[in-house]
């Protein structure tokens, strides 16, 4: 039997899929695997992520293509994946995930906390721009987009001296490159990072059923407690929120952080649930936040972005 995946070209993405293909391989070993690279409106839009006035610029063909039966699933970024799937597909497995924090990476090797007053730090994410900022207000940071591998490159350029990136791409692709690790406190991550998604169609059992086997379940209870606090908050690209669950034993942690745009102000919440009940825990946070004003940072962040869209 042979199933065709679907997935976008960049390096990060087939990497991705191969390692499950691999996964799949040490338990279904008598299957076949064809990836079908597909471009997404992500991968033609240059512009800075925030500008771009849509969910799933990463994922909305590829998963147009599972729906219409082209491809058997798909392989995406968690993080890129919207909440609300087409009626026809489904979420069918969330394989073990890789480390969620972000790394620092210059060309010089020096951290965020060494490298000299008034270097441009790249990144494509608003909240990890505010994050960088909140720690070192004297440094630029600056949208970069491309690839892991074009980001890192354009710091030994002329326009960036560092770039912030997820350590789960850097260890996926294998690139020797050296980083230091930016901690979980100071720069919470997006929900779902360091997480893959894998899309099926939801009248598809036995494919869902295969997929199954390689499903780590703490991951998925992990990452939906995430996915349901971001739902409920409307986070997303024009209005950062950094979330992270951690499940111990039956009980599971929730710590979320969400800034104005200044960076001046941090609404920080944790909340303590249980991890079979990741809607009731993401729910409760979401209720939190509001409660401690997180609204009123979602209307300022959306009217700045839009503010900067018409510069």
């Amino acid at each position: 039997m042979k199933y065709i995946i679907g997935a976008r070209g960049s390096q990060l993405s087939i990497a991705q899929t191969n390692w499950v293909i691999n996964q799949l391989q040490n338990v279904h070993p008598n299957i076949e695997f064809e990836i079908k690279s597909i471009t997404t409106k992500g991968d033609t839009d240059s512009r800075p992520l925030f500008t771009i006035d849509q969910k799933g610029i990463f994922e909305k063909e590829i998963d147009k293509a599972v729906a219409q039966k082209e491809i058997d699933f798909a392989v995406h970024s968690l993080k890129d994946v919207p909440s609300q799937l087409d009626e026809n597909l489904v979420l069918a497995c969330i394989p073990k995930r890789e480390m969620v924090n972000d790394v620092f990476i210059s060309s010089d090797n020096s951290s965020l906390d060494t490298i000299k007053s008034g270097a441009v730090v790249g990144t494509s994410s608003l909240r990890r721009a505010v994050q960088i900022s909140r720690k070192r207000p004297d440094v630029k940071v600056k949208p970069i987009r491309g690839n892991i591998e074009t980001r890192i490159k354009k710091i030994y350029g002329d326009k960036y001296d560092a770039v912030v990136l997820a350590q789960a791409g850097i260890s996926r692709i294998g690139i020797d490159v050296s980083f230091s690790k930016l901690s979980i406190e100071d720069f919470s991550p997006s929900p779902g990072q360091g997480a893959l998604a894998i899309v099926a169609r939801k009248d598809n059992e036995q494919t869902i059923q295969m997929l199954k086997k390689i499903e780590d379940n703490d991951s998925r209870l992990e990452v939906e407690a995430e996915r349901w606090l971001s739902n409920f908050v409307e986070s997303g690209c024009r209005f950062p929120v950094g979330a992270y669950a951690k499940s111990s034993g039956d009980k599971m942690t929730l710590t979320v952080s969400a800034f104005s745009v200044d960076g001046k102000k941090l609404i920080h919440v944790t909340k303590l649930g249980s991890k079979n009940d990741p809607q009731s825990l993401g729910k409760s946070t979401g209720e939190e936040l509001r409660e401690q004003g997180v609204n009123d940072l979602a209307l300022n962040w959306r009217e700045k972005v839009e503010e900067w869209n018409k510069q």
